[in-house]
């Protein structure tokens, strides 16, 4: 599997080439239609919203301490990562500036129907904000196999995905199916020796630029410089039967009886918002 990387790709090219098959790819100016594109910066982060609040660790920050903090990270002493805000309940006004949120190409997306309006189901639109050697410690997959969009809008950071079919390489925990047990930035080949046949592909995403990571991808990040990001996940027919495999085995931890009735009534909003899509009703 190879990154690609382009400027000029049309929506229709998107579906068959990644949406369909599963494959990522990295819009270099998508992000073109956001006024958030060259306005997230930590100086007008810091200026604007510096008192809102966001925690890490069970530890409450301001953003103007979660700015200071990662301009200070070094490889040597990384900063805690990632912080997340969360844009619709900490910084509403900023939402404006990510309109349209699904940037031409995460159409169409059930996570904005009505129907998923109602209740938690693993969709997000959240601001990342990191400094350098900031890492996810673990390969992950996205909550209810929902597909990520992750827009970088300041610095520099470097990703890394693994094509489909390589769990048994990644050890998932077998108390947390999206979370892989391994290090990849300390890899321990004695305790995963499997991990030696996975097949990691790192490229670096930057300012301006979009990854589109597919439901199913395992990957995990490295901040390179202080980060700010936008992501934003997608919900259609091509991931709605693992979605709804998803919710029976995230919600059966509360009783069987309560994921039984999760389960359908995340089968009937799929089904409505499927025959949304045939007649063309916009969200």
């Amino acid at each position: 599997m190879e990154i690609v990387r382009r400027s000029d790709i049309t929506y229709e090219e998107f579906v068959e080439n990644h949406l369909k098959p599963g494959i990522p790819i990295v819009f270099t100016n998508a992000s073109k239609v956001w006024k958030a594109n060259g306005t997230f910066t930590p100086n007008w982060l810091r200026e604007n919203f510096g008192e809102r609040k966001t925690s890490h660790d069970n530890k409450e920050y301001t953003m103007k301490q979660v700015l200071d903090l990662i301009e200070k990270s070094t490889v040597e002493n990384p900063a805690p990562y990632p912080f997340l805000f969360n844009l619709p309940s900490v910084l509403p006004e900023l939402i404006e500036y990510v309109q349209p949120v699904g940037l031409n190409y995460a159409e169409p997306n059930w996570i904005d129907s009505s129907f998923f309006k109602r209740g938690t189901w693993g969709n997000a639109l959240e601001m990342f904000i990191g400094g350098p050697g900031g890492q996810f410690p673990y390969v992950h997959l996205d909550y209810y196999h929902l597909s990520a969009w992750v827009t970088q809008l300041y610095g520099e950071k470097r990703f890394t995905v693994f094509p489909r079919g390589q769990e048994e390489f990644l050890y998932p925990d077998p108390n947390n199916y999206w979370r892989s047990q391994v290090n990849i930035f300390a890899p321990d080949y004695e305790k995963f020796p499997k991990l030696r046949e996975a097949t990691p592909i790192s490229f670096t995403v930057g300012p301006g630029e979009t990854l589109y990571i597919p439901f199913g991808i395992w990957h995990t990040a490295y901040s390179l410089t202080p980060t700010i990001s936008v992501a934003f996940d997608q919900l259609s027919a091509i991931n709605s039967i693992e979605f709804i495999k998803d919710v029976w085995k995230l919600k059966k931890k509360f009783g069987k009886l309560k994921a039984a009735y999760n389960v359908g009534y995340a089968s009937m909003a799929c089904l409505g918002c499927q025959i949304g899509d045939i007649f063309g009703v916009k969200r």
